[in-house]
């Protein structure tokens, strides 16, 4: 649902609704999945879980920060070139202020003992969000025969071969596309 006009209470709604994952996501990428799926799927309903994923997959393989490639998406999507602005700003936005506060507060950040702990807590807690992410994942992604045989050989690729990941995003890209384009053929022709 894209709103056609310049709405400031939607402005706002916009950059709170992306400040509120930007202050509680921490560890980036895939840990960020399971906020924006509350806020953005669950309890706004701006977009589905499929249309989600496409704008994180995209975040993914474009440069930049996935969650603020995914806020420009979102926000476009919702209000236009003033709701990407917004939306972006809105994300980063606590990211500023944290960062500030700790150069402000802390000379010597990694020396304190109780920050340490802190951080540590921190990664353990985005590793459980991570795991979380990767088996939903897994539900999502794996519809056919083809989507499992492209991870496998991606993860084989990264793994085993040690294939450089940029080569292997930009390779499923133009897999995804030739696959789009051939079964459209092929509906074409069976009309």
């Amino acid at each position: 649902m894209r709103i056609k006009y310049f709405n400031f209470t939607a402005l706002v709604d916009l950059f709170c609704v992306f400040f509120k994952i930007g202050i509680f996501t921490f560890g980036g990428g895939l840990a960020m999945l399971p906020n924006l799926e509350k806020e953005l799927v669950i309890n706004k309903k701006w977009v589905d879980k499929e249309t989600l994923l496409d704008y994180f997959a995209i975040g993914q393989s474009t440069p930049g920060i996935i969650a603020v490639n995914v806020a420009t998406f979102i926000g476009y999507n919702q209000l236009g070139i003033a709701g990407a602005c917004i939306s972006t700003l809105g994300v980063v936005f606590p990211s500023i202020l944290i960062i500030t506060l700790i150069a402000i507060c802390f000379s010597n950040f990694n020396d304190i003992e109780w920050i340490k702990k802190a951080l540590d807590g921190i990664n353990i807690a985005v590793a459980a969000l991570l795991t979380k992410v990767v088996i939903g994942l897994f539900k999502i992604i794996f519809k056919s025969f083809f989507t499992f045989s492209l991870f496998a050989l991606a993860f084989a690729c990264v793994v085993f071969l040690k294939i450089n990941t940029s080569f292997i995003i930009i390779s499923a890209i133009a897999i995804g596309i030739i696959v789009f384009f051939v079964t459209e053929k092929i509906k074409g022709l069976k009309k």
